[in-house]
């Protein structure tokens, strides 16, 4: 019985995604010596920024939890030329985030308001796209398309015919549409002074394109 001969291709599909949505990642922090007092200040924490959010038209479920964890936190002294430890506390770690689509202006007043809160947080700006999977499902097709392209290059080449295709492998892989202006956490000093009778900062932020790339290994019959 005569096998059937293949041809296995990978293709790369590459796009660029203007980004249309703004994201503040949000990390509250704080250390007290017992774990009760320890939750109570970061639930308080965390009330008094959806409140805060609450006027700019969000709803509290728009602050949304990434991470949440308390460790003990322990201080070095020296005591008699020889180095201890001791406990300093609970500490907790809260990081969240916010998505609404860009508008400087509108950033320029939520920060404006969390510089004025009795909350001192530390964020990140970053910006992603509104339909992540229309971007990826263009990217797939980019990737087939090449793949194509380049299995009628080598079959023409051989002179083969390419034909059906038996399999299409692709990993699907986490794909990250996101870009940081900056890639440390900033802290409300950061942005500058602000007019009081402005109660915003002016944001003037300009994300690039988002670039992203992808592989599927396309399997076809020749004949």
């Amino acid at each position: 019985m005569e096998s059937t001969r293949t041809i296995r291709v990978t293709g790369k599909g590459q796009i660029k995604v203007k980004p249309d949505v703004t994201r503040l990642t949000i990390t509250c922090e704080g250390t007290y010596k017992e774990y009760g007092d320890t939750l109570k200040h970061s639930s308080e924490d965390t009330e008094k920024l959806k409140d805060l959010f609450e006027e700019f038209v969000f709803e509290r479920a728009d602050l949304k939890t990434l991470s949440f964890n308390i460790d003990t936190e322990y201080e070095s002294y020296q005591e008699r030329n020889v180095w201890k430890q001791r406990f300093k506390g609970y500490r907790f770690s809260h990081i969240m985030k916010v998505e609404f689509p860009s508008d400087n202006d509108r950033l320029g007043k939520i920060l404006y308001a969390l510089s004025k809160s009795p909350v001192k947080p530390q964020f990140r700006i970053s910006y992603t796209v509104s339909d992540p999977e229309g971007a990826k499902n263009a990217l797939l097709g980019n990737a087939v398309a090449d793949a194509k392209a380049k299995a009628e290059v080598l079959t023409q080449a051989a002179g083969v015919t390419l034909k059906d295709i038996q399999t299409i492998d692709y990993s699907w892989g986490q794909v990250s549409f996101e870009v940081h202006p900056t890639d440390r956490l900033m802290t409300l000093a950061d942005c500058g002074a602000a007019a009081e009778e402005d109660c915003s900062y002016d944001m003037d932020i300009e994300p690039d394109d988002i670039q992203v790339s992808d592989t599927v290994t396309v399997l076809w019959e020749i004949g």
